[in-house]
Parts: C-alpha cells; structure tokens; sequence
C-alpha cells in the first residue's frame, strides 16, 4: 500500500507540473486564422504535406534528418528505393549480383535520364561515393557507407577518395567492394547517402546545384521553389522514367513544428497529411473526435537520453546510473502520453528479424523506490546532496511531445536530487549543438535505416564521430560491433551485436525512453498511403480525390 500511495502522489504531482506548465487540453478546437500567403487551396493534382521541421539542406550527401528525406527522395531515387509499403524495391538499377564471400556487389543501372536530359550514368555513382567520402564534404552520414572499401579512410583523409572500392565497369553497370558481409544491401542501396548527383551539374555549379535554375534530378519531382521557413515546392518531372504511374502534378512541404497547428491547418483544409502529427497524449482525442484520419503502426525508431562523456560529471557511470535509475517508464508513457508507445528497457527496437533481444538495462528489474534510493547513494557516492545537488540544461526539440516528457522527467529527477532545466530548442540548432557536442543531457531519436541491429548500434562506435553524439567510447564495444561484420552464421552475428548492445546498456552510452509509433493525419482525399514502420510514403504512389468530403 506504502508503495501505491508513493505513486499516486509523484503521479499527481506530474498532472499537476503538466497543468501548471499549460500542457493539458479539454479537446481540439477548430482554427480561426486564415492560411499562409500564396498557399495551394485544394488543387485536384497539388499535394500538401507537413512535414516536421524546416529542412537544414536538400543535399542528399549532407542531410541527416528524416523530414529533409521525406523532401529528397520525392526529388531523388536510389539504386533502391521504397515501395508504397517503404519496402526496398529496384529503382535507378534493375537488379544486382553479390559475390560468393558477400564482398563484391554488381549493379546493373536503368537506363534512365537526369531532369535536364542528360543519361544517368555509372560513373555519376562513382563520382557520387568519391564525393561524399571526401573529407571536404562535410558529410555527417558518411560513416553509414564505411562497409565499402577504404571509405573510413578516405573520409577520415587518411587515403584519397578515389580509393574506395567504387568503380564502373561500363556506363551502365556499377561494381561496389566492402570489407565486409551487408547483409542489409539492399536497404543501404536505398539510403539517401548512396544517391546519385549529376555530375556534370555539380563540377559546373558546386555548391550551388540545388537552386531551381541549376539543379538536375533522376526521380519523380523536381525542385522549384524553396522559401525557407515556409515551404518547399516541388513539381513533376517529366524525364522521371516512371513518370506516366505519377498522378500528382505538384508537392508542397510545410514545416510542422507545432503538431496543434498542424492539425487545425490540416482541419482547415490547407494540408492533406502530415507526418508524425499529432503528439502521443493527443492520439487518444483525434481517434474520437476525428475517426479515420490518424494513421498509426509501430515504428522501428527508439528515443534516448544522452549524456556528454566529454563533460564532467557526466563521464562518471555513477552520475549517469543516477539518472537513469529515476526514470519511471511506465509512468511517462502510459500516465502522461497514453498513446501506446513502448517504454524502453533497450537500445534496438521491436521488428528487427533474428534478433535475440536479451541485453537489458539492469536496474529495471528492481522496483522503483529501490531504484530511488540507489540513486540518491549514487549521487552521494559522486559528490552530490541537497547541498550540492547535481544541476544541468536538459536540451531537447521544441516540441509539445517533449516539453510533457521534460516535465515528467523534471518531477521524478527532483525526487531524488536532481535540478533539471528544460532547454526547448528548435530542431535545426539542437541538431548543431549535438553534432558540436555543445549540451549536458539531452533527447535524441534514431528511425532505421535499415532493419538491422547495427544501424543503431554504429550510432556508439567512437570511429561515428558525427552521430556519436555523446562521445561514448568503449573498445570491447567497438570490438563487439566490427567483429560482427566478418560473422556469416546470422544467428552468432545476431548474438554479437547482442553482446555489444549488453555492454552499452552497462555503460549508459545511451539511456533509453521509449520505441515509438508512426502517428501521421492523412486526408480521406489522399490515395494510396500505406503505414509502415520506416514512415516513408513516397508521393509518387500518392493520388488526390477531391470530391471526396475532406474530414
């Protein structure tokens, strides 16, 4: 009983940190603003999409984001690319051939043009991989390729780009070399890294390719206008080899940070779908109020915590066990956002095939009041008390869904010591501030590129200095995540990356939160959308019937 009065105090005590921070709502309501200027009204071939966050750049070879993606690769098709169902399917290559030890990979190209009539062509790939292996680059995604021979090297200026194990074997036939076994290369063939930019574009315009007036493009769209911080319009190439199957004329993106604006835009009619919309709290009131246009499913995507290793005291295990430990899952995710989420007790989400799923934080197994006062121990053990209680900026997207997670995690923080400040950032600039290694805690998510446990797992290794946010580093790790590379029983390479993954969770490279849900408004006017769990809809498969009553 002792215990269930405790929880029902701390769960007060969220709705009322909830309430007190304006976070609570009875129902939706509907907007009395007028649209944006020059905004599309319900065109019969122009879709409108929100689309998360304004986009730091359209360059396939320097995006990292799954909104500037959403953008790309209705502009650019892989080698691979997703289906309707977000499936790897042939797109600019008709198929391809691996060598018998799964080191050597041909690729036969489509015959197919760039926007501006010029043939797409092998050695546009080759010029594509040398580019983004260059240090010059800048390519925070480079680290995703270094399967393919001498990639780490040359993108870490140790050899020249034009060593990695690209080259063509004719103008339509590409031959790719790893170190290693892929067995996901058919996904990494669809990832916006391996695109293709036209090279005689690029040598002709440098940075300055993807301006409408200069840019070339091989997939269904082409850029025609991006007014930042309002929207990016795309319209239909007509050179795209499939573009008699592409029924839209036009795609606008809208930024979408606010998720309550975006859905009275979408109730107004000035949206057709929005990606990731509404926040997790608000699932339960949009399936009431409006039935049928909420799309869910399960993603494979994981939320975080990061600690700074560069950073004391956050480089100290006890500091980061303390943290983690006061963390009530089940409280978060099933109180305050109530939308079906999974509380994380790993790294490596649900839906990966094969996977043993037996790493486990450890301190889940203990009940909480018992965490707690391990907690508090721990900070006292590392120098910290109601005297000198550990304080930090917690950096986190400036979004509704985790200024509820911040005040949840604020609450439960205090209750052992802790003096957390919530630091709302928008998207760009938190991305920055990771990447520069520039923040005490902060959230961070991971959506698969590739169903495959080393897509997160790679996130951790020190050689990923751009996505290894929080400068973790652990040789055994790294050991453990590179040996799996050269194992070809799947079930002992699926127990490797187990073991690694055991040894992060031991560490706290990363805290987990939760795995999420795809959660994206859809139009009844919109035809052809299919939830999957990578939340990729390209909008070539997309159709619009406007007869149709909207909501």
């Amino acid at each position: 009983m002792r215990g269930k009065q405790h929880w029902n105090r701390r769960a007060a005590a969220l709705g009322a940190g909830l309430a007190g921070a304006g976070l609570v709502w009875a129902g939706l309501h509907r907007p009395r603003g007028a649209s944006t200027i020059n905004f599309p009204r319900g065109l019969p071939r122009t879709l409108r999409r929100g689309n998360a966050a304004e986009p730091a750049t359209l360059d396939p070879h320097k995006l990292v984001t799954q909104w500037e993606d959403w953008i790309v690769g209705d502009m650019m098709v892989g080698l691979m690319h997703q289906d309707a169902a977000g499936r790897p399917t042939p797109c600019a290559a008709t198929g391809f051939t691996t060598s018998a030890d799964g080191l050597t990979h041909t690729i036969h190209l489509r015959e197919h043009l760039w926007s501006d009539g010029a043939p797409v062509t092998a050695e546009d790939y080759v010029f594509s991989l040398r580019r983004i292996a260059d240090p010059k680059t800048a390519a925070q995604y480079v680290s995703i390729l270094y399967p393919i021979l001498n990639m780490q090297q040359a993108a870490e200026a140790k050899v020249p780009p034009e060593t990695i194990g690209v080259r063509a074997l004719d103008a339509r036939t590409l031959e790719i070399r790893t170190h290693y076994q892929t067995p996901y290369i058919d996904q990494l063939m669809m990832h916006q890294t391996m695109y293709a930019v036209p090279r005689h574009v690029v040598e002709r315009h440098g940075d300055a390719w993807l301006r409408p007036e200069n840019i070339a493009v091989n997939g269904p769209f082409i850029l025609k206008e991006w007014l930042p911080n309002d929207h990016v319009r795309l319209v239909k190439n007509t050179r795209f080899y499939d573009a008699a199957k592409v029924e839209l004329e036009e795609v606008w993106f809208y930024p979408t940070e606010d998720s309550e604006a975006a859905l009275k835009r979408l109730r107004a009619g000035e949206l057709d779908l929005c990606n990731r919309c509404p926040v997790q709290n608000r699932v339960a009131a949009v399936r009431r109020e409006l039935p049928g246009l909420l799309r869910i499913s399960p993603a494979v995507s994981t939320f975080y915590l990061l600690a700074n290793f560069s950073r004391p005291p956050y480089n100290d295990l006890r500091v980061r066990q303390a943290l983690a430990m006061s963390i009530d899952r089940d409280t978060i995710y099933t109180k305050v956002m109530n939308s079906g989420l999974i509380p994380a007790r790993n790294f490596i989400p649900p839906g990966i095939a094969g996977y043993p799923y037996s790493a486990k934080a450890g301190y889940e197994a203990m009940p909480f009041a018992v965490r707690q006062e391990k907690a508090r121990a721990l900070l006292k053990a590392a120098g910290y008390g109601p005297e000198r209680p550990l304080t930090f900026d917690f950096t986190m997207y400036n979004k509704l869904e985790f200024k509820l997670t911040a005040v949840a995690l604020q609450a439960m923080w205090a209750e052992v010591g802790i003096h957390m400040r919530p630091l709302p950032i928008d998207s760009q600039i938190l991305f920055a501030m990771q990447r520069s290694h520039d923040f005490d805690v902060a959230v961070s998510a991971w959506v698969a590129d590739y169903r495959d446990p080393k897509n997160f797992l790679f996130l951790c290794q020190t050689a990923s200095t751009d996505l290894n946010y929080g400068l973790y580093s652990n040789p055994g790790f790294d050991k453990l995540v590179d040996d799996s590379d050269h194992i070809r029983d799947p079930a002992q390479r699926m127990a490797t990356l187990a073991e690694a993954e055991q040894i992060l969770l031991d560490d706290l490279g990363v805290i987990p939160l939760y795995h999420d849900t795809t959660r994206d408004l859809v139009s009844p006017q919109v035809k052809g959308w299919v939830s999957n769990p990578s939340n990729m809809n390209r909008s070539r498969y997309l159709s619009l019937d406007r007869s149709v009553q909207k909501l």
